[in-house]
Parts: structure tokens; C-alpha cells; sequence
């Protein structure tokens, strides 16, 4: 491969890991041509971007583009590795549970993520990054959180003894 070739490659990786703050790191290799169309299909319609590269433009890439603990990787850029770029935090890691085990072949194999400004290395963090939320799941548990105790109020209004309560407010407010 070119020099110029791979400059334009890091500086392409580069971009992409400034534009999407979460990406995952994984092992695709052995799969057949089929699961890994079905693989790309179903990150796809997540709006997950896959991507195969190699390991030192990868390397190159995460250092220009100013990632603190970027060195952490280093350990897992070995082999065939997959990137996996995303907007929300737990897409990919969802993806890739789902599909590892519909598959059976344990394939794609997670290695390493960056999510929320946080390194997550080594397959033990796959299941805690299932768990992430997503931002509109935080604002959809913060809306519920605040609605909660107004519905409270209105349904022991409503209640029977809320119709107590209205009675007596409006006995006292004839005498």
C-alpha cells in the first residue's frame, strides 16, 4: 500500500472517530461470506458503521486523533480486527451479544470499546455495556421520574377518598 494511500486512510479514521464518540473493536474473523453480509445488514439498519482495517492505520488514527489511554489498545489491535462506530453507547455492544450467540461460532468476538470517553478492554465489559443507556433512555427515565409524583396526587384526588377530601373542602368553604 501507498504512503499516500494510508495517510488518506488515517486521516479518514481519524474524522470518523471525532464524528462518532463510541466505537467498538472486534473480531470477525471465520466468518463465512453469508453471516458476514447478515452481520453488516444488521449494523446497517442500527446505524452502526463496520468497518475492517488494518491494526497499525487503526493505531495511527486513535493517536492523532487525541484519545487519552489510546496505548490501552495496543494490546488488543493484534489479528483481524473490526470497527464498529456508533452514536449510541450500547448498539454495538447489543449487536454483537445478539449476534454471537444467534450464530453459535461466538463470532463477532468483542475485544476492546470506547464509550463515553471511557476504554472498556477485554471481553468481561461486554455485558456491563449492554446495560448502558442510551441518552433518550436517561431523558425517558427522568421524565417518568418527574411525572410520578404528580399522577400520585391526581389518582388519590380522584380516589375515593380524594371525593371525602372534596367534600369536606367544600363543606368548609360554605360555613
Amino acid at each position: 500500500m501507498r504512503k499516500e494511500l494510508k495517510a488518506q486512510i488515517i486521516e479518514d479514521l481519524t474524522a470518523r472517530i471525532k464524528e462518532n464518540p463510541n466505537f467498538y473493536v472486534a473480531d470477525i474473523e471465520g466468518l463465512n461470506a453469508e453471516a458476514t453480509a447478515k452481520l453488516r445488514r444488521n449494523c446497517f439498519k442500527q446505524g452502526i458503521k463496520l468497518l475492517v482495517v488494518k491494526n497499525t492505520l487503526f493505531a495511527k488514527a486513535l493517536e492523532k486523533s487525541g484519545i487519552q489511554d489510546c496505548e490501552q489498545f495496543d494490546g488488543v489491535l493484534k489479528g483481524s480486527s473490526a470497527i464498529m462506530f456508533s452514536t449510541t453507547p450500547n448498539g454495538p455492544a447489543k449487536l454483537i451479544k445478539s449476534f454471537s450467540s444467534a450464530e453459535g461460532k461466538g463470532k463477532p468476538e468483542f475485544k476492546a470499546a470506547y464509550v463515553q470517553e471511557c476504554p472498556y478492554i477485554g471481553s468481561e465489559n461486554l455485558d456491563a455495556l449492554c446495560n448502558i443507556k442510551s441518552r433518550e433512555e436517561l431523558i425517558a427515565d427522568i421524565v417518568a421520574l418527574l411525572q410520578s409524583p404528580v399522577k400520585n396526587v391526581i389518582s388519590a384526588l380522584q380516589s375515593q377518598g380524594g371525593g371525602k377530601i372534596a367534600g369536606i373542602v367544600k363543606t368548609l368553604s360554605e360555613k
